[in-house]
């Protein structure tokens, strides 16, 4: 990791923002501080940060609509979202609003910087996921997904996704006609092998893909159902 990287760090909490800097800087990040939604955005503005940790609760704009606001202006800035402790509707709203990563309040920071890493890693391009992929991209359908620009286009029109979204959407290409359970999409997604389970941020990820690159959601062509299972890339 180089010390280039920055990384915006926002919360109202004037003590966690001053610990988490200096764990940061610690490790060889240049660490920027934010108290609340105002000051982040004269904050991108300013550095354009390589990752956002946002807090879900703020004053005033709290962090859901802030991550929303952020992908709907098309802004690609990973976000890691600080969640309440054990709270499985803030981590799945999270990964509904655009976030590519969520981590529970109390937190060890070295579980902080695990996540960080990990984004930026995938962030980065598919050499770091290590992929199965040619570099030449993937055609189905009237589909393109291009492993090195990370991006999926129909018919030369970009699609937007967030990067979670295409971290899925790889892992399900690289196996295609393999049916995956939802803890192994997660694992390969996330580059995790903590073993946690969260079947429910899959299953509204897995939704909002097929969104994205389905005709018809509710009868899938790509993105297929494996009753028991998981989901499996039908090519």
């Amino acid at each position: 990791m180089t010390a280039s990287k920055k990384i915006l760090v926002v919360d109202d909490d004037l003590e966690l923002r001053q610990l988490l800097a200096r764990y940061l800087n610690k490790h060889g990040f240049d660490t920027l501080l934010a108290a609340d939604a105002l000051d982040l955005e004269s904050k991108i503005a300013k550095f354009s940060p390589d990752l956002i940790v946002l807090d879900r609760m703020m004053p005033g704009r709290d962090g859901l609509q802030v991550c929303r606001d952020l992908r709907e202006r098309t802004e690609d800035i990973p976000v890691i979202l600080l969640t309440a402790k054990d709270e499985a509707v803030d981590r799945i709203m999270g990964l509904e609003s655009g976030a590519d990563d969520y981590v529970g309040k109390p937190f060890d920071p070295r579980e902080l910087l695990a996540r960080i890493e990990a984004v930026l890693r995938r962030k980065a391009g598919p050499s770091a996921l290590k992929p199965e992929l040619p570099d030449r991209p993937y055609r189905f359908g009237s589909f393109v997904f291009d492993p090195i620009l990370r991006q999926v286009f129909r018919d030369n029109v970009a699609i937007k996704l967030t990067g979670g979204e295409i971290n899925l959407l790889q892992v399900l290409i690289e196996h295609a006609g393999k049916p995956l359970s939802r803890e192994r999409l997660l694992a390969l997604a996330r580059n995790d092998d903590s073993g946690q389970r969260h079947d429910r941020a899959i299953d509204i990820a897995i939704l909002r893909l097929r969104r994205a690159i389905e005709d018809d959601p509710k009868s899938p062509r790509w993105i297929q159902t494996v009753w028991g299972l998981g989901y499996r890339f039908s090519p």
